[in-house]
């Protein structure tokens, strides 16, 4: 049996090669391929948040607010714009009335996309509905995401040169993960030095 599998490895690794032998080569689309890309052959990363010709973009969030990418803070709820942050006088998402979002149906141009980030409150169908009956009016289309995926979301629209705006209601309460918990002991200790109570594993 096992020799019997061999000759098929055999049998198929010479007809491979006699594929590649009968195949013509085409140099003009190979020329064509290798000068399609004329960079210096390194993946590159460019971070939005750090492109100041972006506009404005989320950075971070906490219980008691927003941190920029120009380093500013805003406290509480905001509406944040392209290029204007706003504070948004509200405290949960059922404060979200036509009253609240009455500068954001004013507006003209209007908005191609208003995004509403609901702290950590769970999107339902009925306060999508609820939302949506104020805004349809209006011709605003609207996305409600839970604050952390709005920020992302606002941040790669805006990247776009969209025009958008977020209204964005910090979370009560945040989850972390073993990671954000690594950075915050790493930075601990790059403010304040080693911990002479950490315990030292060492193999």
């Amino acid at each position: 049996m096992f020799r019997f599998g061999k000759e098929i490895l055999f049998q198929n690794v010479s007809l491979i090669r006699r594929f590649k032998l009968n195949q013509p080569q085409n140099k003009l689309t190979n020329r064509l391929y290798s000068s399609s890309y004329e960079g210096d052959g390194k993946t590159k990363v460019k971070v939005l948040n750090n492109d100041p010709d972006m506009g404005l973009m989320v950075n971070s969030f906490s219980e008691l607010g927003f941190r920029l990418n120009n380093k500013f803070s805003v406290v509480g709820p905001m509406v944040i714009f392209p290029r204007t942050v706003l504070s948004w006088n509200v405290n949960s998402v059922d404060d979200i009335n036509e009253h609240s979002l009455r500068l954001l149906l004013a507006l003209d141009p209007k908005l191609e996309l208003l995004i509403i980030g609901t702290g950590d409150k769970e999107v339902t169908p009925e306060l999508t509905n609820a939302i949506l009956s104020i805004v349809k009016p209006y011709g605003i289309r609207i996305e409600l995401l839970k604050t952390d995926v709005a920020c992302t979301t606002f941040n790669f629209m805006n990247a776009e040169s969209r025009f958008i705006a977020a209204a964005l209601i910090p979370p009560k309460k945040l989850k972390f993960n073993d990671m954000d918990l690594l950075a915050v002991a790493e930075r601990q200790k790059q403010l304040y030095g080693p911990d002479e109570h950490t315990i030292k594993i060492t193999s």
